[in-house]
């Protein structure tokens, strides 16, 4: 084989690898914008029912969260994932694409957003 053939093959190979790691972790973002989505709505709902009870402004503070415990438990769930990094598992395959944009810029290269190489047209000197 020569050495562009070596170099074609790698770079398949390559490609290939990228479309799998990219592939496998958009099932498990899906799930975790959907869990993120439901929590926040939750969220907002249960501190719109809280905010509008007319009881809020006269008992105390934590009285006033345990008359609302659907805003309590929603909001101490999305502290909770927040917490365990949600933030970074819903935007997990577009940080492995920068990252991978950035090391193959190097190489007059890029990548899409499903992994697939982008070869750029060689600078003319």
């Amino acid at each position: 084989m020569t050495l562009e053939q070596t170099t074609c093959e790698d770079l398949k190979a390559f490609e290939r690898r990228l479309v799998e790691v990219i592939g496998y972790y958009q099932p498990q973002t899906k799930r975790w914008r959907v869990m993120f989505a439901v929590v926040s709505l939750c969220t907002a709902i249960g501190a719109w029912q809280w905010l509008m009870d007319p009881l809020t402004s006269q008992v105390g503070f934590f009285q006033s969260l345990f008359n609302h415990l659907f805003f309590t438990i929603s909001s101490a769930i999305l502290i909770l994932l927040f917490i365990m990094g949600i933030h970074r598992r819903v935007v997990a395959p577009s940080i492995i694409v920068s990252r991978v944009r950035q090391v193959l810029a190097d190489f007059n290269m890029s990548c899409d957003d499903n992994g697939r190489l982008i070869l750029k047209p060689r600078p003319t000197t």
